[in-house]
């Protein structure tokens, strides 16, 4: 097709311009400040004015709507690290904006907002192909994933191939965003700036949490706990409510607590000055202290569960005595005499035999052994859980709760699937302790020893709950993935720049 051209008078002869060469001089240059910008603007008031006038405040709210979401659209595509930290926050924060009871489509904007950011990643690979961070075995054994869970569309065993397609959203999209991660975080300033969004928003949501325990519940809240007796039956434990601050559920709520603890715990021992390293035992204080608010007896485990990999990865003489303290203290609290509902139920994490709701999940468990080593490929993707319910409802899988994000994987996807969960589980482990002992500089060191922690505490939670399926946790897994690779990485591209200069 050939350029089209406008002929511009200069003199006696006319002299023709590619109109995107004008396009480009009048928008990108003049920054529309001519003839070309005025008319845009007076032809663009006149078309608002028009949708508002037919459609009143709902055309308002769609030009509104219109002037945000542009932009927003144009700079997740061509900014990355931009639509990196919007995920972030968006991920954090979406039941706190569903809460608020605005009728729209939440969970499709968080699907669009990661399909942006892997058209974002193909058009910056047009531009510079770096395909380097697919030979790493990680990468390698996600591909594989994400090719199982698609092909599990073909299951004989499934009762309703429909449960996949809605399932295989949170399964392959999510798990996708590694690669965006992987790609796109090139500097030690950006990952202190996920850093320190990160703690931000787990503070929020502990204060939150610490409001609905101390001040009370709002009225949406309210609404929301008496809306259902299956609700009040799961919240509602010895006469106390289980808090949830603004996110999906206690669980969520919890082990996003624990998470975001360690990830202090592990800058403690970086290179940072004093006054942060106070505002980081805070942090760390509130971040616990919400948890306990949550009744969730798997996160009150976690902690000294990953304090141990904290001791192995750091073991010096003081993490030694500060291990010794943390072992006394805790073992004062699951010892001591208490009528506290919170602290009895902390103790009753570390008695799991005297545990009814335990012992019925064991019982569980065992009755679902025999199915799983018949169905090398499981029941199907979605078969059990709310999409199970809803497509198969007389389905033998429909009603069995799976408690566990192995159990569920070995359920859904088989022997087979629950076999490559734990390979890549474990290849991420593996990977996160040889590069933490590879990495040189202290900063990155640091940043590779928080992931590992939070690897390894989000994988034990896994266990005795389904840590890895609802928003934060599902994007923050890959994102702490993605970064162990990341900081080697980072490590290895300023040793190369240091003996450049020398």
């Amino acid at each position: 097709m050939e350029n089209l051209y406008l002929p511009i008078s200069t003199g006696d002869k006319a002299k023709k311009t590619p109109i995107p060469v004008l396009l480009k001089r009048w928008i990108s240059e003049q920054k529309l400040d001519n003839p070309f910008g005025y008319i845009v603007f007076f032809a663009a008031s006149i078309l608002f004015a028009f949708i508002v006038f037919k459609m009143g405040i709902v055309g308002g709210a769609l030009v509104m709507v219109l002037f945000i979401a542009i932009p927003i659209v144009y700079a997740v595509v061509a900014y990355p690290n931009f639509g990196i930290w919007v995920l972030m926050i968006m991920a954090y924060t979406l039941f706190l904006i569903m809460s608020s009871g605005i009728n729209f489509p939440f969970g499709t904007l968080m699907d669009a907002l990661q399909v942006l950011l892997f058209l974002g990643f193909f058009i910056h690979q047009k531009k510079r192909p770096n395909w380097e961070g697919l030979k790493g075995p990680v990468s390698v054994l996600i591909f594989f994933w994400i090719v199982f869970n698609v092909i599990e569309v073909a299951n004989p065993a499934a009762e309703a191939r429909i449960a996949w397609v809605y399932t295989i959203r949170s399964v392959a999209i999510v798990t996708l965003t590694y690669f965006v991660f992987l790609f796109n975080i090139r500097t030690v300033e950006f990952i202190r700036i996920i850093l320190k969004t990160w703690i931000f928003l787990a503070m929020w949501a502990a204060f939150h949490g610490l409001k609905q325990e101390y001040i009370g519940f709002s009225a949406s809240e309210e609404a929301y706990l008496h809306s259902s007796p299956d609700i009040a039956g799961l919240l509602f434990i010895d006469g106390h409510w289980r808090k949830m601050s603004f996110l999906s559920d206690p669980v969520a709520f919890s082990y996003n607590m624990v998470v975001g603890s360690l990830l202090c715990m592990a800058l403690l021992t970086g290179p940072i000055k004093f006054w942060k390293k106070g505002v980081l035992v805070f942090c760390i204080f509130i971040m616990l202290w919400a948890m306990l608010t949550s009744g969730t007896r798997g996160a009150y485990v976690l902690v000294p569960v990953s304090l141990l990999m904290f001791a192995i990865l750091k073991f010096n003489k003081m993490v030694l005595r500060g291990a010794i303290v943390g072992a006394v203290v805790i073992l004062g609290l699951i010892f001591v005499p208490t009528s506290n509902p919170t602290l009895y139920r902390f103790q009753s994490a570390f008695k799991p035999s005297d545990d009814p709701s335990f012992n019925v999940r064991k019982a569980n468990q065992k009755r679902i052994q025999p199915y799983i080593w018949a169905h090398p490929i499981g029941g199907g993707l979605g078969a059990t859980g709310a999409w199970g319910q809803r497509f198969a409802p007389n389905s033998f899988l429909a009603h069995f709760p799976p408690d566990s994000g192995y159990v569920r994987v070995a359920v859904e996807l088989g022997w087979l699937g629950l076999f490559l969960f734990c390979l890549l589980v474990f290849t991420i482990l593996k990977l996160g302790i040889t590069n933490y002992y590879l990495i040189h500089d202290p900063e990155l060191k640091t940043y590779c020893f928080a992931m590992v922690l939070i690897v390894f505490a989000y994988n034990i939670g896994n266990y005795p709950q389904e840590a890895l399926v609802q928003f934060p946790s599902n994007i923050y897994f890959y994102l702490v993935t993605a970064l162990i690779t990341i900081t080697l990485r980072l490590d290895k591209q300023k040793n190369k720049h240091l003996h450049a200069t020398h």
